[in-house]
């Protein structure tokens, strides 16, 4: 456990040392060649989708003034730069910043060190702002997701599961805050992750099928291509206090993870997307295993440490030198998203001491 407070203080303090003067991290533009073939503004919310997770690590981690105060700066930015637009007909990849920024925006509006501020006034109205974002590109059966097929429409008409479960125990916070007034959008987010649940126990990709496929040999909708999904789906389903997802439930998700996680050890940093076996995604590691971590602390307290002892080592194994992780690319969005999820697992499971 010492190692892993360890590496979430140098995953930390990273994301301090890197954070620019005016609370943000990285690049809004394309660095990277392999990422080309986007809208322009992609990377803009790809910067965002960062930014929103560096500022939920931030907030997780043990105080200090060097950490208060890049975590007020990172507030600021996401307070006072521009909101993303939608990049293209078929790119709507923004969902990816108002996704995470929202959900940070939820969780910051009830720390106690904001109460009172002016900061507070201008993320609450940040956070609504989000939240217009999300509600004007909710698909009309529900859920969230990056892009569009045609006919492409002002509403896209594409969700997959784990956008959805990683947004919708926040748009109950988000009601719980008054920021939501429509109980509508949280049970259509229930009914996508109900929907993409797979009798073989895996979640689908994608969340919009009235009826789901059958996944058959590499598909991405068996277990060994759902171990990131499986997570986020039973974390958000339990969370919002649906009963088939039983202690019994989420330990066998927990174990499919740790049985079959060679499945995202051969993925990793592989940068063609879903070029692993059943089509995992480098970008799928540090995804998972965040959501995994979030699961373990569901369970009954005596049981957390021994799963948070299979997970540490999966993610202390990916640190580089200078504190930071990533499990595909490495342009700075990627970084600095991927040593956020590191860092806000490995505190999961050592908050409590």
């Amino acid at each position: 456990m010492e190692e892993a407070a360890a590496a979430r203080d140098r995953a930390i303090d990273w994301l301090v040392r890197t954070q620019r003067e005016d609370g943000g991290w990285g690049s809004s533009s394309i660095e990277l060649f392999a990422e080309s073939g986007f809208s322009v503004e992609t990377y803009y919310a790809w910067q965002g989708a960062s930014h929103g997770l560096a500022i939920m690590a931030l907030q997780s981690a043990p105080s200090t003034p060097e950490r208060l105060a890049a975590f007020e700066r990172a507030i600021d930015w996401m307070c006072e730069q521009r909101l993303p637009q939608r990049g293209s007909d078929w790119d709507v990849d923004y969902s990816w910043s108002a996704l995470y920024c929202f959900v940070a925006a939820t969780r910051i509006a009830e720390d106690p060190r904001l109460a009172g501020t002016e900061r507070l006034e201008l993320l609450v109205q940040r956070g609504r702002e989000w939240w217009g974002i999300l509600e004007r590109n909710e698909t009309p059966s529900g859920g969230w997701a990056y892009y569009d097929d045609p006919p492409y429409t002002r509403r896209p008409k594409w969700a997959t599961s784990f956008c959805t479960a990683a947004v919708a125990p926040a748009i109950e916070r988000g009601m719980r805050l008054g920021w939501i007034e429509d109980p509508g959008h949280l049970e259509r987010a229930i009914r996508v992750m109900e929907r993409a649940a797979l009798p073989n126990g895996a979640y689908s990709y994608n969340g919009s099928d009235a009826v789901p496929r059958a996944p058959v040999g590499e598909s991405i909708d068996t277990v060994k291509g759902s171990l990131g999904r499986i997570q986020v789906c039973h974390w958000a389903r339990r969370v919002l206090g649906e009963p088939s997802i039983t202690n019994e439930r989420l330990r066998w998700g927990l174990d499919q993870f740790f049985e079959h996680h060679v499945f995202l050890d051969q993925a990793r940093m592989r940068p063609i997307p879903h070029e692993g076996f059943y089509a995992n995604a480098g970008y799928f590691y540090l995804f998972a295993h965040y959501y995994a971590a979030e699961v373990i602390e569901l369970l009954p307290e005596d049981e957390r440490e021994a799963y948070h002892a299979q997970l540490r080592p999966h993610l202390v194994k990916c640190q580089r030198e200078d504190g930071s992780v990533c499990d595909f690319l490495g342009s700075t969005y990627t970084v600095t998203g991927g040593t956020a999820y590191a860092a806000l697992a490995l505190g999961l499971g050592i908050a409590r001491d």
